[in-house]
């Protein structure tokens, strides 16, 4: 899930001045068009946000388990329990089938398959991605893998992490170990989620594990993504057969505070959403950043990590706000959005508009197809005295923005897949468990699992969209 901090206290008392160039073009797409043919439903999770079993079967510490344990996340939450998915994923699994989506995406934890992060691998901890995989296909869902979900090995942390240039080999060997254990079984790998998110927080700005800040460390940990990124993509196409290979991309307008942030805006959108897909789809770092990264490219590096992958995967939620800040690291912060806009109970701005511009946007600049691989709506969710979840908002949300993403389709942008984010209620990184973005909801105590009415609405969507499609409503 996008780890964007909550956009603070409402400070501006002007109507905002800036909004997304297309947000005044008139409207000529029908919102009841059928949806593509083979148009890809699905839902999404990450390792650490709902596996928990943090120390058990050999698995390693990662970076988020220190972090943690150091008090970092609020009330103190960590993820040694989270959903307790590890030992109820075939629960979760038989959630998915009754829910109908076509595709699951998760992330496998790299210290439960290799404790130190290389070296020995973990039979107990690549046994239980078979035993996940296995339920999945049963299921008649496919399985989509994500390596890298932001649970760097704490003892990869301890050797420099993704600050020294070794990460790319360390990324690598991981990569070749998940593809040789399950790339007979799993045919659609994602390198990294989100790689902006959480080298920003974790490197820039210092309030996402590991906790470190300072633009040098945060342009040496970018670049060593992508090169990880890169070898990975090599890796995968050589070790699985028909392999169709992507990155997750958080990707949204960034715009300014006030009209005085312009240039602020202008950095933050570099760094927030082109430092990693301009260099690994289009070979260039986006000009903007091109010198600061100079002094960390090496002869050849850009060959290495632009290397032919098959789709662009997609998190969208919101436009974010820049605001210049010098005393800031990187010398910009998040701003205020604007006052008029409606937000999520966590003051996210809920704007659909620019969830279409930015669909055209990325299927034009990138001329690959894309999969919405995260979308959705944080709340409080609480069940009512009936044990029922109402999450009226949430439906509003999932609606206005499927509507904008068919609105974009008609359009002309080559979308071929939603997915949900997400299927549980889960520890949501910084928010820890106060944050509940699931379509699923999970009295944490006793680990219950309740659907909530949007589990209903999504679950009627896709039955009407597959049938329209000529398929069957379930999977």
């Amino acid at each position: 899930m996008t780890s964007i901090k909550d956009f603070g206290p409402e400070i501006a008392t002007l109507r905002h001045m800036a909004r997304p160039a297309q947000q005044r073009a008139k409207r000529t797409a029908d919102p009841k068009a059928a949806w593509p043919r083979d148009f890809i439903w699905g839902v999404s999770t990450s390792s650490f946000q709902i596996e928990g079993a943090t120390r058990e079967d050999g698995r390693g510490q990662s970076i988020w388990d220190t972090f943690g344990a150091a008090g970092r996340v609020a009330n103190h939450d960590t993820g040694d329990v989270a959903c307790d998915h590890y030992h109820r994923y075939a629960e979760d699994v038989a959630l998915m089938r009754e829910l109908g989506v076509q595709a699951y995406r998760f992330s496998v934890a790299w210290p439960r398959l290799l404790p130190q992060g290389r070296g020995s691998a973990n039979e107990a901890g690549l046994a239980f991605y078979d035993r996940l995989i296995d339920a999945l296909l049963a299921a008649g869902i496919e399985p989509w893998l994500c390596l890298y979900h932001w649970d760097l090995p704490q003892a990869l942390d301890d050797l420099g992490g993704w600050t020294t240039r070794d990460a790319a080999g360390w990324f690598a060997d991981y990569a070749a170990l998940v593809a040789c254990r399950y790339g007979d079984r799993v045919k659609r790998f994602a390198t990294f989620n989100e790689p902006s998110v959480f080298t920003l927080f974790g490197y820039g700005f210092g309030d996402s594990a590991p906790g470190a800040s300072g633009p040098v460390m945060l342009r040496q940990a970018m670049h060593h993504v992508n090169l990880a990124h890169g070898a990975a993509v090599d890796v995968l196409r050589a070790l699985v057969p028909k392999a169709s290979i992507g990155a997750i991309h958080n990707y949204q307008p960034c715009l300014p505070a006030t009209p005085a942030d312009a240039q602020a805006a202008e950095l933050f959108g570099a760094y927030w959403n082109s430092a990693f897909p301009d260099p690994q789809c289009l070979g260039a770092y986006p000009p903007r950043l091109a010198d600061a990264f100079a002094p960390y490219v090496q002869p050849g590096d850009l060959a290495r990590i632009c290397r032919p992958t098959d789709w662009f995967g997609l998190n969208h939620y919101s436009p974010i706000y820049a605001k210049a800040d010098p005393s800031a690291p990187l010398g910009f912060t998040f701003g205020p959005a604007p006052s008029d806009l409606t937000r999520t109970p966590i003051e996210w701005p809920i704007y659909p508009d620019a969830f279409r511009d930015t669909l055209l946007e990325v299927s034009a600049r990138y001329r690959l197809p894309v999969y919405v691989l995260e979308n959705g709506f944080g709340g409080h969710d609480t069940p009512d005295a009936a044990g029922k979840v109402a999450d009226a908002p949430r439906i509003d949300f999932l609606k206005a923005y499927t509507d904008a993403m068919r609105r974009a389709i008609a359009d002309g942008a080559d979308v071929r897949g939603y997915f949900v984010w997400s299927l549980l209620d889960n520890f949501e990184w910084g928010s820890g468990y106060g944050v509940r973005f699931g379509l699923v909801y999970v009295d944490y105590p006793t680990q219950m699992r309740i659907p909530k009415a949007s589990f209903r609405w999504y679950a009627d969507l896709i039955k009407s969209a597959r049938q329209k499609d000529g398929l069957k409503g379930t999977s």
